[in-house]
């Protein structure tokens, strides 16, 4: 067992990480920094700090930090100028939250003179690895401790139990039924565990929390228009807003849409299958309504290369890599990318739909003048099409004639 000082602790104040707290105390002797991050979660906040309290935790170790402009700006709005998606359909909500946190508890062991950090990821999972590819990538001698590879603590239920046998409170506990694993932040929400395990099972509508259901959602649509600059959503129907108010407005109008929902069966970077469920309902948007706008103003090889590129960026943003060199370099090559891409965007909500409807700007590379089906004016010879479909069919046509096709 590792030798600690003092150990920073990614803290929500939930099950894990409040028996987490308890735990380091008991068998690490070690004084605990609790550590939570404001990522547009919800309001438990001021709860993990009670909880801190009541555990033993001195006041001035106790770090709650508003994060959610930084995680918007800096890492959120990134990843969708990249238009990644894990899989074809997981928009990263948990992956992009991870490297920022790190980033953080390396900051506050710095800060507060601690040898280690600890998370409440489980050895089964992702975040371990995200969590620790960034610690390690931040402060290479950091010492780590992940309890659910050492303790005996290896279910929902056990861990239940020694929260009860410690006065530890549990939050939406239904009798002798363990909750939902849950993560939130301003980009999502994701749930596993219970029900879910099995992936017949269809998620229990209570489960939801920010999107109706579709035979709720209005029966009438709703446009909205997102202008753009170089890739990043700066207003919404003519409003100039922050990162955090874009994408708190649009989880508002995705949810009451029913926009966002997905049900999924992943394969974890540790090998196996996961079966979980997540509420994005303003990155949906944001996906839908970036790919528009890129599609009137990046040349199309680059558009092209940016989609060869993206299930490569999106794989390493999932897996942990966000601090890894060549993130960053994708990161350049993205952002150049991004400097025509300027405009305005309306798109229609309805039953959880998010349908494009108009684009425009002045940086369009679209030009009616070419491709419009009535006269042109001398725009385009048609005729040069006879030459270039010759020379492009030449060497399947030498093929054919050599019996090879």
């Amino acid at each position: 067992m590792l030798t600690v000082k003092k150990v920073v602790l990614a803290y929500s104040g939930g099950l894990d990480t409040s028996v987490i707290l308890k735990w380091l105390q008991d068998v690490y002797q070690c004084d605990v920094v609790a550590f939570t991050a404001n990522l547009g979660q919800g309001g438990e906040l001021e709860s993990a700090r009670h909880k801190a309290l009541s555990f033993g935790i001195k006041p001035e170790n106790i770090f709650i930090k508003d994060l959610r402009e930084e995680f918007i700006h800096d890492f959120v709005f990134p990843v969708f100028r990249a238009n990644a998606i894990y899989e074809g359909e997981y928009l990263l909500g948990t992956s992009i939250a991870r490297p920022l946190i790190a980033k953080y508890q390396i900051d506050i062991a710095i800060q507060t003179g601690s040898d280690a950090i600890s998370h409440g990821a489980t050895g089964k999972g992702n975040d371990q690895v995200r969590f620790e590819l960034g610690a390690y990538a931040l402060k290479p001698d950091i010492k780590i401790i992940a309890p659910w590879r050492e303790w005996d603590l290896l279910s929902r239920e056990n861990m239940m139990a020694y929260a009860d046998k410690n006065g530890i409170p549990v939050d939406m506990k239904r009798g002798a039924k363990s909750p939902y694993s849950m993560d939130a932040n301003l980009l999502h929400i994701s749930y596993e565990g219970s029900v879910l395990e099995d992936p017949w099972n269809e998620p229990e509508e209570e489960m939801w929390r920010w999107t109706v259901a579709l035979e709720k959602a209005p029966d009438q649509p709703h446009y909205i228009e997102l202008e753009y600059i170089k890739g990043d959503i700066v207003a919404i129907d003519g409003d100039l807003l922050t990162p955090v108010a874009i994408l708190t407005k649009l989880n508002q109008l995705g949810g009451r849409h029913g926009i966002g929902r997905l049900d999924l069966v992943e394969n974890r970077y540790v090998g196996m299958k996961s079966r979980g469920c997540y509420e994005t309902p303003g990155g949906t948007i944001m996906l839908k309504a970036h790919r528009a706008i890129e599609s009137l103003t990046l040349d199309r090889e680059v558009a092209h290369l940016k989609d060869d590129l993206m299930p490569r960026y999106a794989n390493l943003v999932y897996n942990g890599y966000w601090w890894s060199p060549e993130r960053k370099m994708l990161q350049t090559l993205i952002d150049a990318s991004q400097a025509p891409v300027n405009g305005t965007v309306r798109v229609k909500l309805y039953k959880g739909n998010v349908i494009i409807v108009g684009r425009k700007s002045n940086d369009s590379l679209f030009d009616m003048n070419v491709s419009t089906f009535e006269d042109d004016a001398g725009a385009y010879d048609q005729k040069d099409a006879d030459g270039f479909i010759k020379l492009n069919a030449l060497r399947m046509r030498i093929a054919a004639m050599k019996g090879r096709n």
